[in-house]
């Protein structure tokens, strides 16, 4: 039976009342109107010239006097009446320019359309809003979602929000790989671009030169990949099949990665290994070598993507190991197998799964890599850096960038297809409802020795790696082996002053780091809030649809951060939504970049609570969202608190897409510290990156105090009682 009644007027009248406000009340444009001038309504806008405007508010107003009629929600009307209007305000948008009409019959139709009109403002916001309201709210009363509102608002706001945020932008990138400078089409210059010589070539295969950007950005990719889950595998293995006693070390050392600026790993190899390096000094002393500018390249891009990317593969194989029941390990013991036959025929072939995803993870990565190819790349070049030379270079060129952009989003869904064309059928099933008493194989003796022989080294050049940025911001110069302990570098980044009138801040990095943490502390919530909705609407509400709606909401994950920010140059440069150089696009950036993990997150959490505590909260009485805030909230906290430190530590970190998005307004840390790097100010980017990393643990800390843990039952009270009470 539908819970919708006619209670939920009240809905209906204000999401239109709200759309009435941002028609007649509200400024509909950001900033100055070329007709009516700032602070202007719609209906302004549309009486002294912009009658582009008109079909909407026709729309609007025909659609508050159907209203006026008991059960409009549940007319056929109403119904077309929003999709008119909402279709109307899109077309609006986008007839008319910045710098005037898109078509010559716009043109013709409405003369004013020839001065332009600038981005939508706090009307327009208010606009979409109201009809994204209005169409679920028509969509529940039609019994969607089984009439409950709050659901079906939900579902519609986020299908709303991915496709303006995640579709919208790839469609509007695809179309500038096809379009000149003009905007007009020009398949020609599309496929100029994409047959040039310097993407494709394969002459370092043949010993006749270099290889395209392409194939560099493949092989690169490949090899990254290989070696990253092949040491992750190896570093599994030794935590999960090994009596190693050293476990929680390598636990700690797959942590630092992920709170690592980009940019610093790439610049302690440098201090490492470059030219002037410690290593390559020593070595050359010892050895009486010239040293060379090996690590510049191929070889140095991969060794810094390995160290980034190995931790990383490593949780994921670890989680695979653990996930194996070791029933069937002990069955082949049992049956005469040895230890290395077991491992071959029972376990390597259960690690399946957790290598194609670790390998795509790890593919994926590279290829939307950033900061370590512009840091070592020297002259090996690969997408990501041509991308974004193409776009912040003496020569801007969208058309390109997009088409370079269009490559290598190609380049990650072959790899998810391939993928699962490797994976197949086949069932990796092995946690069943039978009892489990089996004990974990171990690790054959030989294959332990050659994981310690890989693994022991890695943690040595790691801990040299963070060393390196740990003492490197300290003192005098590191890579010229003046050790001279000093805070200089601290203080030109940070330098602050007590004055009379108050905190007086004079440091360089200080507007980046306060700009960091505003963006980092908006989108982590935000992240959340969505991620988790996602999470609930797919695994507790039955809609036509659903599994649609689960993979589009993945699909930002799937896209690389080079594209995201290309794309969004693309989409947000230019009305009716032009939100670049502020901080609203870096916010929105993160939220759809990162809202996947906080879905899987709560799609796990989700999975191990039984559905009858909901079910009974809503036979209480409760509404779906009391239920979730009520009920489902505090028995997922692990899962909030996974997401918010994920959403907040990446925002921090990122650089791949905001590279692209950062303005003199609102700079990022990242972008701080690649600028240093670029001057070659390694010693001051070290400083920075040391004091980003403890204001991460710092602020990863505050956020567990505030999520706090999840408690079941009363098992510290039944403690507690059981301590006090001597025993009989």
């Amino acid at each position: 039976m539908s819970r919708f009644t006619l209670k939920s007027d009240r809905a209906g009248a204000v999401w239109l009342g709200l759309l009435t406000a941002s028609l007649v009340l509200l400024p509909w444009y950001k900033g100055t109107s070329p007709l009516a001038g700032p602070n202007t309504s719609a209906l302004a806008e549309a009486l002294v010239g912009s009658g582009w405007l008109w079909p909407l508010i026709l729309f609007a107003f025909c659609l508050a006097f159907v209203a006026i009629r008991q059960g409009w929600q549940r007319s056929g009307l109403a119904l077309g009446l929003t999709f008119a209007a909402l279709a109307a305000m899109i077309w609006q948008g986008f007839a008319v320019g910045l710098r005037g009409p898109s078509s010559d019959w716009i043109g013709d139709l409405f003369p004013r359309a020839v001065e332009g009109q600038t981005g939508l403002g706090w009307g327009g916001l208010l606009a979409g809003v109201a009809l994204i309201g209005l169409v679920s709210n028509l969509f529940a009363a039609r019994g969607f979602c089984r009439g409950e509102r709050f659901p079906a608002l939900c579902i519609t706001a986020i299908v709303a929000l991915l496709t303006l945020f995640v579709f919208y932008p790839i469609v509007r990138l695809g179309i500038a790989a096809f379009v000149n400078t003009e905007g007009a089409l020009a398949l020609a210059l599309f496929w100029a671009r994409l047959t040039a010589p310097d993407l494709w070539g394969v002459g370092c295969f043949l010993g006749g030169g270099r290889c395209g950007v392409v194939i560099n950005t493949i092989v690169l990719g490949v090899l990254s990949a290989t070696l990253a889950t092949a040491l992750g595998l190896a570093l599994a293995l030794l935590v999960n099949r090994t009596d190693f006693r050293m476990k929680g070390v390598l636990r700690a050392i797959s942590i630092l990665p992920i709170i690592t600026p980009p940019f610093v790993v790439g610049v302690a190899i440098i201090l490492l290994f470059g030219r002037t390096g410690l290593v390559t000094g020593f070595v050359a002393d010892l050895m009486e070598v010239r040293p060379t500018r090996w690590v510049y390249g191929l070889p140095g891009i991969l060794i810094a993507q390995v160290l980034a990317f190995a931790p990383v593969t490593f949780l994921v194989l670890l989680s695979t190991l653990e996930a194996i029941n070791p029933t069937l390990e002990e069955a082949s013991r049992t049956l005469g197998a040895r230890a290395m036959t077991t491992f071959r025929t029972v376990t390597w072939p259960l690690l399946r799964p957790g290598l194609a995803a670790a390998f795509l993870l790890a593919f994926i990565e590279s290829l939307a890599d950033f900061g370590n190819p512009i840091v070592l790349g020297g002259g090996y070049e690969v997408l990501s850096v041509k991308i974004f030379f193409a776009v912040v270079g003496a020569r801007y060129d969208l058309g390109n960038a997009a088409t370079l952009a269009m490559i290598l989003l190609a380049l990650t869904l072959v790899a998810f297809w391939l993928q699962m064309r490797w994976m197949g059928k086949k069932s990796y099933v092995t946690v069943t409802g039978k009892s489990d008493a089996g004990l974990a194989a171990p690790l054959p003796r030989v294959l332990k020795i050659a994981v310690l022989a890989v693994v022991l080294p890695w943690v040595v050049f790691t801990l040299a790696v963070y060393i390196i940025i740990a003492a490197g911001g300290f003192v005098t110069d590191v890579g010229r082996w003046d050790l001279t302990p000093t805070f200089s570098h601290l203080i030109t980044a940070f330098r602050f002053e007590i004055a009379e009138t108050g905190l007086e801040l004079y440091g360089s990095a200080w507007d980046s780091m306060i700009t960091t943490l505003w963006v980092a502390g908006l989108a982590a919530p935000l992240t959340t809030i969505i991620g988790i909705l996602t999470a609930w609407l797919v695994a507790r509400q039955d809609f036509v649809g659903r599994r649609a709606f689960e993979f589009g909401t993945m699909l930002s994950f799937a896209v690389p951060g080079t594209v995201v920010g290309v794309s969004y140059v693309a989409a947000f440069n230019v009305p009716p939504v032009d939100i670049t150089g502020t901080a609203a696009i870096l916010i929105v950036c993160f939220v759809f970049r990162n809202m996947p993990v906080g879905m899987r997150a709560g799609l796990a959490a989700l999975a191990q609570i039984d559905k009858s505590m909901e079910e009974a909260s809503q036979t209480m009485g409760a509404s779906g969202a009391t239920t979730l805030r009520r009920v489902v909230l505090p028995l997922i906290r692990p899962a909030v608190f996974t997401a918010l430190v994920y959403s907040f530590v990446t925002a921090m970190t990122a650089v791949s897409a905001v590279i692209f998005l950062v303005s003199a307004r609102h700079n990022m840390a990242t972008a701080y510290i690649m600028g240093r790097v670029e001057a070659g100010e390694y010693a001051l980017a070290i400083a920075y990156s040391a004091i980003l990393m403890m204001v991460m643990i710092l602020c990863v800390v505050v956020i567990q105090l505030l999520v706090g843990t999840r408690r079941l039952g009363r098992r510290k009270e039944l403690q507690g009682r059981a301590t006090a009470t001597p025993a009989e």
